[in-house]
């Protein structure tokens, strides 16, 4: 067999495998993580051993996180990542050396020799970016403090990979370095800081001449070949590829390219990262770990519990709200990928045996794929008995203490403090009228608050908290965020729990309003369709068109297009139907136009003005 057809078969295994796993995951609550990971161990070499080389596999699916970091990087301006530099090499440090320390001291106890107890600890003290970035990317916790306090240690983490592997060659006790430690270390942070000061004069510059040439294929090619390039400079000096990817990142976050790069490389990273954790379930050395199970599950269980305890306590010292804190300390507590990298030099420069980096290596493997599975349990049983905890501690933090002794009273309600919410409120608060708000945006929390408004930091899909904002007492809840799933678990938890307010909710776009309806929502605001009437308006104003005929014009559209909705709403599970029904709508209402247009013609002398 060729190496063309091996290459299709092994993408065919791969694809299928994704297919049937990450489904099936999710169906069974567990995850799109889980999913990959467990297909990865069917397809592997301890499986049916269909792919039988997973470490190239990994090399190559490590390029997943690579991209993963170069958007997190794109959505992070330098003002930002500035803001984060104390919980960066601060939490990030405290967390490095504590969880290095208290690794590596019972180790040494054990009569294990120094040199691989440090090694060790060090990469044991590593978390998994990607697994980390990518859970809290799903449940939308990065903009909370826990999420940037996660995001700040595991920035570190990567940053720290330039000392870790400096000092490696010198614990060696085999052949003598290439290259000074020290001057590889010089080498790294030129590289770092020729990449900053050249990415601010050239890569804008570079996108902007490959965007004049109109090719969308092109651009995509830059923007790939851009983050492969500045990895493979930040491979060749012996860094973090990611770290490169996520500088990268930074440096374009206020470019006015940074949309575009993000579309174009979000389909490769999600594909990337999947096979990143499929590779990371075909590395687990199933043989290696069943020779010594016992010694196996004491490192696993030993290493993950002793970082929950540092984390904990860091968590605290930060003031982690206790209900984020579960989720914090697990996905940092787990083993990272950066570790396999870690073992394996350590290897190379002659440290430990590689019996025992297989043995390591297979410990983090093993903890990166029990992770998935922890996060379950906490959802299921830890989660809920801390979430009334979180809100009182969420409330206190921003400052209204008051509001822990009894819940608010308001007449509104607001979920979400977005571009729409934020006209909603001041309207309102224009008018005289109280108004809580309820929204996860820490940024836009501040904001609300220096004009006044009561608010609750916290995800309003949460019972207890919209009980603690008054929602059992309001007169109006208006539902305005972004996201439709959270949208309809709202107006479901209202209508359940809060008959007594009237719901005015925002819909995204024809299927949010329709399963609205469903729910007997009746005040419902298509976010676009007003504001797209008002411009037709100033089109036809700008044709000449008197105002209060373009008004008369707008408001004739306007009551048609509910009625069509109100028509095609209850044969919306009939798609042909929806069709038909949609297109007899539009002939109509170019009828009627067409007769309103030639009865005016002839009333005024054949034109639109009076």
């Amino acid at each position: 067999m060729d190496h063309g057809s091996n290459w299709l078969i092994a993408s065919l295994v791969f694809l299928a495998a994704a297919v049937v796993a990450v489904p099936l995951a999710r169906a069974l609550g567990l995850g799109a993580i889980i999913g990959y990971l467990a297909a990865g161990i069917v397809i592997g070499p301890f499986g049916l051993a269909l792919v039988t080389d997973p470490d190239t596999t990994l090399h190559f699916a490590e390029f997943g996180v690579v991209l993963m970091l170069f958007l997190v990087g794109l959505e992070l301006e330098p003002k930002r990542l500035w803001a984060l530099r104390r919980p960066i090499f601060g939490a990030g440090t405290a967390q490095l050396l504590a969880c290095a320390a208290v690794l590596a001291l019972p180790a040494i106890a054990l009569g294990l020799p120094w040199r691989w107890a440090l090694v060790a600890a060090l990469g044991l003290a590593l978390s998994s970016t990607a697994i980390a970035l990518q859970v809290l990317g799903e449940r939308n916790l990065l903009p909370t403090p826990g999420g940037q306090a996660a995001f700040a240690v595991l920035l570190f983490q990567d940053i720290a990979a330039i000392p870790i592997l400096a000092l490696l060659p010198l614990l060696g006790s085999g052949t003598e370095a290439a290259e000074s430690p020290w001057a590889g270390a010089a080498k790294a942070v030129g590289v770092i800081a020729a990449i900053i000061l050249g990415g601010r004069v050239l890569l804008r510059h570079g996108l902007r001449w490959v965007a004049r040439s109109r090719t969308p294929e092109i651009f995509t090619a830059a923007s790939l070949g851009l983050v492969v390039g500045i990895a493979a400079l930040m491979q060749a000096v012996g860094l973090s590829m990611a770290l490169g990817a996520f500088l990268a990142g930074v440096l374009l976050a206020e470019s006015e390219y940074k949309r575009e790069l993000e579309t174009d490389v979000e389909p490769f990273k999600g594909l990337l990262l999947g096979l990143f954790f499929m590779a990371v379930g075909m590395s687990i050395d199933f043989a290696a770990l069943a020779a010594r199970p016992l010694l196996v599950l004491a490192i696993v269980g030993g290493f993950v519990t002793l970082k929950a305890l540092v984390l904990t306590l860091l968590a605290r010292r930060i003031g982690l709200a206790r209900a984020d804190q579960p989720v914090w300390v697990l996905l940092l507590a787990q083993g990272g990928e950066f570790a396999f990298v870690v073992f394996q030099q350590a290897s190379t420069a002659k440290v430990w045996p590689d019996d025992q980096a297989s043995l390591f290596t297979g410990a983090v493997a093993l903890s990166m794929l029990v992770t998935p599975l922890l996060l379950v349990a906490i959802d299921r049983w830890v989660a809920p008995r801390l979430a009334a905890d979180n809100a009182a501690e969420q409330v206190a933090a921003l400052g209204n203490d008051h509001l822990l002794d009894e819940p608010q009273e308001a007449p509104v309600v607001l979920c979400g403090f977005g571009r729409y919410g934020q006209i909603v409120a001041r309207l309102l608060y224009a008018n005289g009228l109280k108004v809580t708000v309820l929204d996860h945006d820490a940024d836009q929390i501040a904001v609300v608050k220096r004009f006044g408004f009561t608010v609750f930091y916290g995800d309003a899909t949460r019972l207890d908290l919209l009980r603690s904002a008054g929602a059992h007492q309001a007169r109006v809840i208006v539902v305005a965020v972004d996201d439709i799933e959270q949208s309809l678990a709202i107006v479901d938890l209202a209508r359940e729990h809060f008959k007594q307010a009237t719901l005015v909710v925002r819909a995204r776009n024809m299927g949010h309003h329709y399963s609205l309806l469903d729910r007997g929502v009746t005040l419902v605001q298509r976010e676009t369709f007003e504001s797209a009437l008002a411009s037709g308006r100033s089109v036809l104003e700008a044709l000449d068109v008197e105002p209060h005929r373009t008004w008369q014009l707008a408001m004739a559209f306007r009551r048609f297009n509910n009625q069509m909705l109100q028509r095609i709403w209850p044969h919306r599970g009939d798609r042909d139907r929806m069709q038909a029904m949609s297109k007899a709508g539009s002939q109509q209402l170019e009828e009627l136009f067409t007769q309103e247009r030639a009865r005016r013609q002839q009333a005024r002398g054949g034109g639109w003005q009076d």
